[in-house]
């Protein structure tokens, strides 16, 4: 059914990462160098959240940066890379997602690994805070996603139960693992261009945020 909130992943769904490009460039590496720096950083996250250690994003971002350049980056050019954080941009399709839900009374929080220091800032950054009204980051949990209690987190912010939230996202994962704690899940395709097999179909796909969010408020009423 419809869901009566909507819980956003952050990075990549909401922040564009593009624009870390030329930061990279700025140090020696080439811009695409960002599309195996998340996926690392993610790797690392996760994998630590696995055998029960927690890392910041940050700390998780950083090591993934000396790696995938061999360890040859010195400490002020990773800190000068990590630093363009602070200027990323939303995409284009999140104020008019955000407006359309908001417009349905559906209510939204961020879920992310990301801190939230980092999150608020872009929310206030991106004239995007009117619509959220909490930021919940997986730090206050010392895991990353996508255990079930990550989820269940945002839904118990919200006082509501996992089957009236949807988690929307731009990664299959995170969808498939919403899924499996019982949320309803919205993915956009414009980061990877297919579902996988491999994971639970989410309940709504669309091309991009807005197509999300037409396709959850068109969900049968309960």
């Amino acid at each position: 059914m419809a869901p009566a909130a909507v819980a956003f992943d952050v990075v990549e769904t909401l922040i564009s990462l593009e624009p870390m490009g030329s930061r990279l460039e700025q140090v020696g590496l080439p811009a695409a160098t960002v599309r195996a720096w998340f996926p690392r950083t993610l790797l690392y996250g996760v994998g630590l959240s696995v055998v029960g250690d927690y890392v910041p994003f940050p700390m998780a971002a950083a090591e993934a940066l000396r790696t995938i350049s061999g360890h040859t980056l010195s400490e002020d050019a990773i800190a000068h890379v990590l630093a363009g954080f602070a200027e990323l941009p939303a995409h284009p399709d999140v104020e008019p997602a955000m407006r359309t839900l908001a417009a349905a009374g559906v209510r939204m929080i961020c879920l992310t690994n990301g801190t939230a220091a980092m999150t608020q800032a872009f929310l206030d950054r991106c004239d995007l805070a009117g619509y959220i009204e909490a930021v919940v980051a997986t730090a206050e949990l010392n895991t990353w996603k996508p255990p079930a209690r990550v989820y269940h987190h945002g839904v118990d912010r919200l006082g509501l139960t996992p089957d009236q939230v949807a988690l929307v996202a731009v990664h299959a994962w995170d969808c498939h693992a919403a899924k499996r704690a019982g949320l309803l899940s919205g993915w956009a395709s414009r980061a990877e261009g297919g579902y996988g097999d491999i994971f639970v179909p989410p309940d709504v796909a669309g091309a991009d945020l807005v197509e999300v969010a037409e396709g959850l408020l068109a969900l049968p009423e309960g």
